[in-house]
């Protein structure tokens, strides 16, 4: 009896945990550098990952899940005037996510990002989701786990 419930346990959490593969939403997102953004130009939308990716004034990089913290809608990025609006409610947000104005509680969530630079060193996204400084190097490769979110700071 007890063989054939542990048997049954692990096939039920074989079934139930999640398995993302690379390319899908919970999974990692391979980036392409050549779509990285100027510092303060236009942002970047990657609608099957459901991010934006941003290069603040600062020249530097943040990866934000695409979802309004107040009640899920998907704020565009607009060009007009240089934030991310949401639709529903008006929520505003900076080129970086923080928070400007309307009902969302914070900023929007960000992803841990990890960027490889050519010269063979690598950054990625602290604790805190603050954007990895670009500092003029090159960028070889972009890895965007869309399985690790990183919540915004509370308003």
């Amino acid at each position: 009896m007890l063989l054939l419930l542990g048997q049954a346990g692990a096939g039920i959490l074989w079934f139930a945990y999640p398995r993302f593969q690379e390319g899908t939403f919970g999974g990692v997102f391979r980036f392409d550098p050549a779509r990285v953004p100027p510092p303060g130009g236009p942002v970047e939308s990657e609608p099957s990952g459901r991010f934006h990716v941003a290069n603040t004034e600062a020249s530097a990089l943040v990866t934000l899940y695409a979802v309004c913290t107040h009640l899920g809608c998907l704020p565009p990025w607009t060009r007009q005037t240089d934030r991310f609006e949401c639709p529903c409610h008006g929520s505003k947000f900076a080129r970086d996510g923080s928070y400007i104005e309307g009902p969302a509680p914070r900023a929007m969530d960000r992803f841990v990002t990890t960027i490889t630079f050519e010269d063979g060193t690598s950054e990625t996204t602290g604790e805190d989701g603050a954007p990895i400084p670009l500092q003029g190097r090159r960028i070889a490769s972009i890895a965007i786990d869309t399985g690790e979110i990183i919540r915004g700071e509370n308003n």
